[in-house]
């Protein structure tokens, strides 16, 4: 089972270069529970990257850079599907 709506689709953020940021995600319910992961401009984030961490739904950014602007997706998926969130964006001033 994996049901449509997000407990909490994530919101759209605005930070100072240098700043955290913090791009908050509660999934769908779901049978088994849903992992969560990111996307952003349509392109899956890795936490691969040092600066990004990715924990219990939510994306944060150590210190933001120009570059991390952008539109962010929260995906939801378990054995059923994924599901997308409604995008959310990053504005770094």
């Amino acid at each position: 089972v994996l049901r449509d709506d997000f407990r909490q689709p994530p919101g759209d953020v605005v930070v100072a270069a240098g700043e955290p940021a913090v791009l908050e995600c509660v999934p769908p319910r779901g049978h088994p529970e849903p992992s969560v992961s990111w996307k952003k401009n349509g392109v899956r984030v890795s936490d691969k990257d040092g600066r990004l961490t990715i924990r219990g739904g939510k994306l944060m950014v150590a210190s933001t850079h120009k570059s991390d602007a952008g539109v962010y997706v929260c995906v939801a998926t378990n054995v059923v599907g994924e599901r997308d969130s409604e995008p959310a964006e990053l504005v770094v001033f």
